[in-house]
């Protein structure tokens, strides 16, 4: 997928995924005017391999400097287009950091005894206890780049877990699911206009995991 970003142009290569949905949502709540074109990533143009020869996505070009990391981009963005202001606290940057590594073991696990889903439990608790006292989002009250990287890898999470496993968030965790949930009666990270534009169609996500799974 290419993005042109802003004026003059800025193009942004990515496909479909956690990562990149992070840095759509990102150009979305910055209200960056950008164009997309589509890339096959199961057989990458050569254009594109010259760009990045290691094929790695998302990748972006900010002031004449191609960058291939979302954390990186984000970043950028945030620097060079600091309004709205989207930066999220130092002390609050790791918040549910370890949700995504623990959900890939999971659903890529063989065993139901070895240890994967407990410890993905034990990663959704300590963010629902975060949200609990700190919510609605990471932040508070207002959506911050944490947020912009953790709501795609939960709304992955919950597609291909449910695909997959029949596992879905348990009742036990109120305040992971109320985050995870569209609402109408109040914004939630996957009610937000940019998420709802930018999300993966759920059959995309399944078919995105599925070498993991079945590899």
């Amino acid at each position: 997928m290419c993005v042109r970003v802003g004026q003059p142009c800025k193009f942004t290569l990515i496909i479909i995924g956690p990562f990149t949905q992070r840095v759509l949502l990102t150009l979305e709540e910055k209200h960056l005017p950008y164009d997309m074109k589509l890339i096959d990533f199961a057989n990458k143009p050569e254009w594109f391999l010259k760009l990045s020869p290691e094929g790695k996505v998302p990748l972006m070009k900010l002031d004449e400097k191609w960058i291939a990391d979302s954390d990186v981009i984000t970043q950028s963005l945030e620097e060079k287009y600091p309004d709205p202001p989207l930066g999220t606290p130092p002390e609050k940057a790791s918040v549910g950091s370890k949700i995504f590594s623990t959900f890939i073991s999971f659903l890529k696990s063989k065993d139901p005894n070895d240890g994967t889903e407990q410890a993905l439990l034990s990663e959704l608790t300590s963010f629902n206890d975060y949200i609990k006292e700190n919510g609605p989002f990471v932040n508070g009250k207002e959506v911050s780049a944490v947020d912009l990287a953790l709501g795609p890898k939960l709304y992955h999470l919950q597609i291909a877990l449910g695909h997959y496993k029949k596992w879905s968030v348990p009742d036990s965790l109120p305040y992971v699911k109320s985050y995870m949930k569209c609402l109408l009666e109040f914004q939630t990270i996957f009610s937000m206009v940019s998420f709802i534009k930018t999300r993966a169609q759920p059959e995309d996500v399944i078919a995105g995991w599925r070498p993991k799974v079945m590899g």
